[in-house]
């Protein structure tokens, strides 16, 4: 497997909830690290088997390992891990997690040319509108990594493996190949960074995690009319409970009508005034 930049620089970046892990749903549980979310699925209870949606900032494998150890005890078993995308932030501990516990990965096919090592992420926009953590985007890094050995695409018929109740939705914008995952049973929505529930690139609302439903990271996404069709998609398939790349859990009124508004007023409100690629 190959570490790179993706995997092991270091960012002085985090969040009053850094470290915390919380029930979302039914066997599903969040844990923050630093300013981004993985999401802990728990799939058989007496073998103590689970789930992993994204891995985390650089470095951080050893920190998810340890929570999913508090959460389901010192045998338990990972069986796979699912990504809504690549970029750093979601796939920062993967190598380390891989070399203990060398499990399927899937995401969809458009992503896997970033997890080969074949094709890296544009550069991020530093020049675009938005707050601090905006403006250094500079030092977050695109380096592909490669996990070849490991990669699978997700079944194109939208079920999710070892998740028999859980379905995947295309969800590009923020990437080619982003996903959102849903649960139809009690309408749980893990969005990854389609939309987030923090205006991420606000040093102060990260920091102190101020809920709000917001598009995705202004600094790294490409395409702004497939990140509004996304959230459009994402909205009509009406959520009950939204969890997400970067921000706290979001449920009831607040993300209904949050989320209508956002889908409905895309460009206005998440869309950048200026930077590269809304210019592009």
């Amino acid at each position: 497997m190959k570490k790179s930049s993706s995997t092991n620089r270091i960012l002085p970046v985090t969040s009053t909830k850094s470290g915390t892990t919380q029930l979302v749903a039914d066997q599903v549980y969040g844990y923050t690290n630093q300013i981004v979310n993985a999401y802990f699925i728990q799939t058989n209870a007496d073998l103590n088997e689970w789930v992993l949606v994204d891995a985390g900032m650089p470095t951080s494998g050893t920190k998810l390992l340890h929570a999913a150890e508090r959460l389901f005890g010192r045998d338990h078993h990972l069986k796979a891990i699912l990504l809504t995308h690549g970029h750093f932030d979601h796939v920062g501990g993967i190598v380390s997690i891989l070399e203990r516990f060398p499990v399927p990965v899937y995401a969809h096919s458009l992503e896997i040319p970033f997890l080969t090592g074949k094709k890296q992420y544009p550069e991020p926009d530093a020049s675009v509108e938005g707050g601090t953590l905006a403006k250094i985007a500079s030092v977050y890094p695109v380096e592909a990594i490669d996990i070849s050995e490991h990669i699978h695409p997700l079944p194109e018929d939208g079920t999710v493996p070892l998740l028999t109740d859980w379905g995947w939705v295309h969800t590009p914008g923020h990437t080619p190949g982003h996903v959102s995952f849903y649960r139809e049973k009690d309408q749980l929505l893990l969005a990854g960074d389609a939309f987030v529930t923090v205006k991420q690139d606000s040093l102060y609302r990260v920091l102190t995690q101020v809920k709000s439903v917001e598009g995705p990271p202004v600094y790294l996404t490409t395409d702004w009319d497939a990140a509004a069709k996304s959230v459009k998609q994402l909205a009509a398939l009406h959520p009950q409970i939204a969890a997400t790349g970067h921000g706290q859990p979001i449920s009831g009124e607040a993300l209904t009508s949050g989320l209508m508004e956002l889908a409905e007023q895309f460009h206005e409100r998440a869309v950048p005034s200026h930077g590269r690629y809304v210019d592009e």
